[in-house]
This record gives C-alpha cells, sequence and structure tokens, in this order.
C-alpha cells in the first residue's frame, strides 16, 4: 500500500515499511551518475544520491551548485545525459514530466507558481488532477466531493481553513508559500520535492514549517527531499543530507556529520557553523 493522501479526507494516510523490511532494502528514489550539460557548462557532474522512503533527505550547497537542476532532472524537466533516476523500483530516467503525478511525485518551487486571480480553494484543487478533472475549467466547475473534502482538509492542515474564499494574490507571502505546499499535496505524494520551502519565511513560520514536514514525514509516510539554504530548518528535520559544490557531491551523511565536514565548511556552511 502506498502512502497516499487519504481520499476521505481525514489525513494523508500512510503504510510505511517497518525498519529492516524487504521494501527498505532499496532506496525509495535512486539517483545514480546523473550528468547535465547546458552547451558547455557542466551543471551536474556524476551526481548518485539515495533517498530513503519515509525520510527527509536535504540536498544543499552554494547558488549555482546544481541543487535545483537535480529536482528538475528528477521532476523530468530536464533530461540528464548520462546516469539513472528510479523511484521505488522504477526507471523514470526517460519519463515526461507530466507523467509524474500519476507516480505520486509532486514539486514545488522557488519561484511561486500560484494563481493570483483565483482563489485559495481553487488553487489547492488544481493538484487534484492527476485523478479528477483534466482541465482547470473542468476542476474548477465540477469538483467532486471527494475533491473537495480532501481540498478543505489539507487547507486545514496548512492553516489557511479560514481563508478558502480569499484571493491568493491577497495572502501575504507566509500563507502563499503553504498554500503551495497544499496544491503539492493534494496531488497524493509518495515523493514531495521542496525547492526553498522556508526561503522568505520568518521564524514563527519556519517553527509551522518544521513541524508539517515531520508530520508528514512520520505519520503520513511521505518521503520529502528539499532544497533548501535556511540551515535551521535542515539540520533540524533532516535524516540525511547530500551536498553538493560546482555540480558535484562533496559530502553526505547526517546533520551531525556533514555540519563537522571540513569540505563543507569550506565551502558552504563557514567556519562559524564548526563546533569542536
Amino acid at each position: 500500500m502506498n502512502p497516499h493522501v487519504s481520499t476521505s479526507g481525514a489525513g494523508l494516510a500512510a503504510a510505511v515499511p517497518s525498519a529492516g523490511s524487504t521494501a527498505d532494502a532499496k532506496p525509495f528514489l535512486d539517483v545514480s551518475g546523473i550528468v547535465v550539460r547546458f552547451g558547455g557548462l557542466l551543471a551536474v557532474n556524476g551526481l548518485s544520491m539515495q533517498v530513503e522512503r519515509g525520510r527527509i533527505h536535504a540536498l544543499i550547497g552554494p547558488n549555482g551548485a546544481g541543487k535545483s537542476t537535480t529536482f528538475n532532472c528528477i521532476s523530468r524537466y530536464y533530461q540528464p545525459a548520462e546516469g539513472r533516476i528510479v523511484l521505488d523500483g522504477e526507471d523514470i530516467t526517460r519519463h515526461r514530466p507530466h507523467q509524474m503525478a500519476a507516480l505520486g511525485v509532486a514539486r514545488t518551487f522557488q519561484n511561486l507558481e500560484l494563481f493570483g486571480e483565483l482563489t485559495v480553494r481553487e488553487n489547492a484543487m488544481l493538484g487534484t488532477h492527476s485523478y479528477g478533472a483534466r482541465t482547470i475549467g473542468m476542476m474548477l466547475r465540477r469538483p467532486s466531493a471527494e475533491q473537495r473534502d480532501l481540498v478543505d482538509h489539507l487547507l486545514e492542515r496548512v492553516g489557511l481553513a479560514d481563508h478558502h474564499d480569499t484571493l491568493a494574490s491577497n495572502l501575504d507571502f507566509g500563507r502563499q508559500k503553504m498554500l503551495e505546499l497544499a496544491r503539492a499535496l493534494a496531488i497524493k505524494p509518495r515523493l514531495l520535492l521542496l525547492d526553498e520551502p522556508a526561503a522568505g519565511l520568518r521564524n514563527r513560520e519556519i517553527e509551522t514549517l518544521d513541524r508539517l514536514l515531520r508530520e508528514l514525514c512520520e505519520r503520513d509516510g511521505i518521503t520529502v527531499l528539499l532544497v533548501e539554504h535556511v540551515m535551521q530548518l535542515v539540520m533540524a528535520i533532516s535524516d540525511r543530507i547530500t551536498v553538493m559544490s560546482f555540480g558535484e557531491k562533496i559530502a553526505e551523511g547526517t546533520p551531525e556529520e556533514v555540519r563537522a565536514n571540513p569540505r563543507v565548511i569550506d565551502a558552504y556552511l563557514g567556519k562559524g557553523t564548526h563546533r569542536g
């Protein structure tokens, strides 16, 4: 049973294999040796990364390190020149972007991709396209009771229960971020790709995001892969961290291991983050 969102609207239902089970023997997401070139620029150079099922895995590094390019490969917007991407045992290296929602892959972006002229509920409803109506007009005119219940539940969960009929453009930035997350969750993801979800958020909003991501992972079994520069969040919630610099992986490990890694300190974190 896949850890998909409950269709009853009662919550995001999950069935996460127990530690040491056969299902855990292989990574949920296996990125193996991917290479991406843009003309003469080598944007990603032989990156390999394994993400365990039901875990929070962070991908960090300086601007221009290749993190968003890697995300674009996983979500199939970019085609790597070399390497393989395997999701839950299925090779998706040649899949098209529109196939990913049906496989349970949802994504948010660095720049908000909301429809400002639509309401909060209408924006979130668009995330149900992978199992409901096929056009925006049909989704907004004829949502099923199941879709309405799911969206209402998700909006409550991200703190937007009192803003159903508010235009997305009238929300403050933090709430717009939460709306984009709710729309991604409406896809019923097994893998949630978050591109800088904490960027621009205040401390209180980062704390709320921290609690929500832990809950999605621990209670709902959703696997989370995030790109993030807010180290307060990354070090607090990540089970494992991969560090990139100039298109290559320079380190990988637990937050404690990464924080103490000399290469990471020199390339990204800075000596002020090192303890001991």
